[in-house]
Formats: structure tokens, C-alpha cells, sequence
């Protein structure tokens, strides 16, 4: 489970949750936007610091602006959002100075072709990938399923582990319904997706 952190989320909150848990911060809000003031930040970096026990995961579209809050404590994931081939040239730039226990890629919404060929530097970079489509369900919007099977193969090659996002549940239907595609073996037959954590 993973247990996300919103604005206004307060530390009496944080400090509730007893099980050592992941704790996504700001699914719906951009935490590295130049707009977002440092103090705010590092009052989020204090928070984390006094939770060893739980994993903060952060995510963001401004991975040019992650090395200002470089390295990130034993305890902290931190990922980049890519839609298309050019945001993760960005993204790959700017993760590899980044240190933090767990780096990892957010496929989300998938909205073209990666050309995961000409990413392979990838491997020793990325820890973890997540793959999913735009919510909510869109078919000119949705994901093809060669370009989900190609970032997948390079993720295998690299043996980097692959969380699919239930909202690609369409790519793995019965054939009489709409993106059908022969059911890979890690589909667990259409009743569980593949989705793995570092």
C-alpha cells in the first residue's frame, strides 16, 4: 500500500501511521515547482528525516530542480514523471547526479513511444519503473501496447522492476474487448497485473 501525502497534510497525521509505510507525497501537486517556496520543502525534508521507519517516495516534473535538495536521505525514493521520448532524455539527465536509495521512472500517462533503444543508458540509473495510463480513460489518450512492451523488454534487460498501474487493465482484456493483446505470463491471467517493487 501506498499511502499519499497531500497539501495541508499535518505531522500529528504523519506521526498516527505506526506501520512502517510508503508515504507518496503530493500526487496532485508539483513539490519542486520554482512557485513552491524552499522553506516549505525543507520543512517536508525535516518531516522525513524524523520518520526513518516509513519510505517517502517524490515525484516530480522538474528534475532539473532536484540537486538543490541533493542527496536525499537513506529513506526517501525520487522519481521523475516522463510522457514522451524527450521528457526522459531530461529525466535520465538530471537522475543519474541524483543520489537517493531508490531512483525511478513514472511512465504516466504513457502518451507515445519512449524509444527505449536509445535509452539503454538507463541501466545502473533507474531502480524501479512505473507504467500507466492517463485517468481517467481516454482511447485516444490510451497507451499501445507495443509501446508498454518495449519499455517492459528493456526493463527486463536491465533487470529493472516494473509496476503496471491497474488503469492498463484494457491492454490485458478478452479478445472481444477493446486493445486485446495475447496475455503475457506475468499477467497472472488478466486478474493481477505485473506489479513489482525495488
Amino acid at each position: 500500500e501506498i499511502r499519499e501525502i497531500l497539501p495541508g497534510f499535518l505531522f500529528e497525521e504523519l506521526r498516527a501511521i505506526k506501520k512502517p509505510s510508503r508515504i507518496f507525497w503530493g500526487s496532485t501537486f508539483e513539490l519542486f515547482h520554482d512557485s513552491i517556496p524552499d522553506l516549505w520543502r525543507k520543512d517536508i525534508f525535516a518531516m522525513v528525516g524524523q520518520f526513518p521507519q516509513h519510505t517517502h517516495i517524490f515525484l516530480t516534473k522538474k528534475p532539473q530542480n532536484l540537486s538543490k535538495w541533493n542527496p536525499f536521505s537513506e529513506n526517501c525514493w525520487v522519481g521523475v514523471s516522463v510522457t514522451a521520448n524527450g521528457d526522459m532524455t531530461l529525466a535520465l539527465t538530471h537522475l543519474v547526479n541524483i543520489k537517493a536509495k531508490v531512483r525511478f521512472i513514472s511512465f504516466e500517462p504513457l502518451l507515445g513511444a519512449i524509444g527505449m533503444n536509445d535509452h539503454m543508458s538507463m541501466k545502473g540509473v533507474i531502480d524501479w519503473v512505473i507504467i500507466g495510463a492517463q485517468s481517467p480513460y481516454n482511447k485516444k489518450t490510451f497507451p499501445k501496447w507495443e509501446w508498454v512492451k518495449e519499455i517492459i523488454d528493456a526493463c527486463d534487460k536491465a533487470s529493472i522492476p516494473v509496476f503496471l498501474k491497474n488503469n492498463l487493465m484494457p491492454l490485458f482484456q478478452v479478445p472481444d474487448k477493446p486493445y486485446a493483446f495475447v496475455m503475457p505470463k506475468w499477467a497472472n491471467n488478466g486478474k493481477n497485473l505485473r506489479q513489482e517493487f525495488p
